[in-house]
């Protein structure tokens, strides 16, 4: 029906809409928070802290030592015992100068295989649930590939020490490493003392090492690496285990005792002697192991630098996924 002329009609009115309440998000749970990632016993931040507090330790006592050093050397009859034991002593007339082809690879060999065998120790030691396992051919203990890796390399740096002792005495060499004369010990002594007062002996181990050098060297050849053998055989695999006597005499503790220590010796050793490398004519030294001469130039060094990539190298591809293909040559391999 239309509406008549003029009327003017309302306006529609909507209902208001009903209110509603603004939609509140529900509360998410609350994550879990992660577990710090351990390196061993500790998590980053405090091996950190560890090192940086063994390091100021270090040279706080480093810093005692050289002031207690210098006050021993004005006490009466010190400097008349420096004069008379200036730190080394002359060789035989047979000893030969510098070092054959032979000592340099057996050096270059020894740390390379020496990093890898620490790397690989350390592991075995800590490792809780091994990467991988390996079987002898023949049958035998299941044991870790870490462990497989350890034993493998004490092997050829055994068969390296070897082949280096036997070349030392063929060669006439060993004159180097072997005191010939009493007067290495006060002579040693003097060394030290000269060390620890940064007022260093003179270096000319192109013809002579000191005698501190020499008696160290020593101990490192003929002392410690046997006892890092004879305490790593007996752990192993390759010890007769039903000899009882043989065990009752010489028991897995005393090896463990033993070779832990043994092993804390070499890398104390490393450090202190790479130290000493580089404080005291680092290219001459250099030079005289790894490019076999008595030059100061920086073929030795790039020499040196080359070594260090090839045992980083190492390092790395001492890992399960390089490792187990070149295991299966020798055993089984499993996960499990």
């Amino acid at each position: 029906m239309t509406e008549p002329p003029g009327t003017v009609s309302a306006p529609a009115v909507t209902a208001a809409p009903a209110s509603v309440a603004p939609s509140v998000p529900a509360e998410k749970p609350a994550r879990p928070k992660a577990e710090p990632r351990l390196y061993g016993s500790r998590t980053r931040g405090q091996w950190i802290k560890l090192v940086v507090l063994l390091a100021m330790g270090a040279v706080a006592a480093a810093a005692i030592l050289v002031l207690a050093a210098r006050g021993v050397t004005t006490l009466p009859g010190v400097p008349e015992f420096l004069a008379r034991y200036p730190g080394a002593y002359d060789l035989p007339d047979a000893a030969e100068p510098g070092f054959p082809w032979w000592a340099q690879w057996a050096h270059f060999l020894n740390f390379f295989l020496m990093v890898l065998i620490i790397r690989s120790g350390y592991q075995v030691r800590t490792q809780q649930k091994p990467p991988a396992f390996w079987t002898p051919k023949r049958g035998g203990k299941k044991i870790s590939i870490n462990l497989w890796l350890h034993q493998t390399l004490d092997v050829l740096w055994l068969a390296n020490g070897l082949i280096f002792v036997v070349l030392l005495f063929a060669s006439g060499r060993w004159m180097r490493i072997v005191p010939t004369s009493w007067e290495a010990f006060p002579n040693a002594l003097s060394a030290l003392l000269q060390y620890m007062t940064l007022d260093w002996p003179v270096e000319t181990g192109w013809v002579n090492y000191n005698s501190l050098q020499q008696l160290m060297y020593f101990v490192v050849v003929f002392i410690a690496a046997p006892l890092a053998a004879i305490t790593g055989v007996r752990m192993s695999e390759f010890w007769p285990k039903d000899a009882t006597r043989l065990n009752r005499i010489y028991p897995m503790e005393v090896a463990r005792a033993i070779h832990f220590p043994t092993m804390l010796f070499f890398v104390l050793f490393i450090l202190i002697h790479l130290f000493l490398v580089f404080a005291t004519g680092a290219l001459r030294n250099l030079n005289h192991m790894f490019g076999g001469t008595d030059a100061v130039n920086w073929v030795g060094f790039w020499l040196f630098a080359a070594a260090i990539a090839i045992t980083a190298a190492g390092w790395y591809a001492a890992r399960p996924l390089i490792l187990a293909p070149i295991a299966k040559r020798f055993g089984q391999v499993s996960s499990r």
